[in-house]
């Protein structure tokens, strides 16, 4: 099976980010303007410092009534969130997602730095692309030609 660099290699390392200080509001609108499920949090010196998802507005604003206008990343991100390397497996990726209920892993190195950041939908992607091509080939194998 295939390692989460294979898939950052086709979605590319772009990540959309946001500063701990701006509001819920000012993250929602980037999560609509780039349609993304997900931003991580960096400070001002480019630092990871977790994630913000529409889980943690659901969970921690809508439910509790507070205002997207008046409250800040910092105060409702997911600090320290689960992460993975580019060397980790596609297969660890999904099993830590079906255990711990998540739907994006950051990518980082080995100092801790931002290096991507794959979702649910990357990873069954790649499994139902992976799967398809192993069919084919063995399609091509049984009937004796070769594409």
């Amino acid at each position: 099976m295939g390692k989460v660099r294979n898939i950052l290699q086709v979605k590319g390392h772009a990540v959309y980010s946001i500063n701990p200080d701006n509001t819920v509001f000012e993250a929602l609108q980037l999560l609509v303007d780039h349609n993304v499920g997900a931003l991580t949090v960096v400070d001002e010196d480019e630092h990871f410092m977790g994630i913000f998802s529409e889980r943690d507005y659901a969970r921690r604003v809508i439910l509790k009534g507070r205002a997207s206008k008046e409250t800040l990343i910092r105060e409702i991100m997911t600090e320290r969130p689960i992460t993975v390397t580019e060397d980790d497996s596609i297969e660890d990726c999904m099993g830590l997602m079906t255990d711990k209920r998540i739907r994006h892993l950051p990518v980082v190195d080995q100092q801790n730095r931002l290096m991507g950041l794959i979702s649910i939908g990357d990873v069954v992607k790649f499994i139902i692309d992976d799967q398809q091509h192993i069919i084919t080939s063995l399609e091509c194998y049984i009937t004796g030609t070769h594409t």
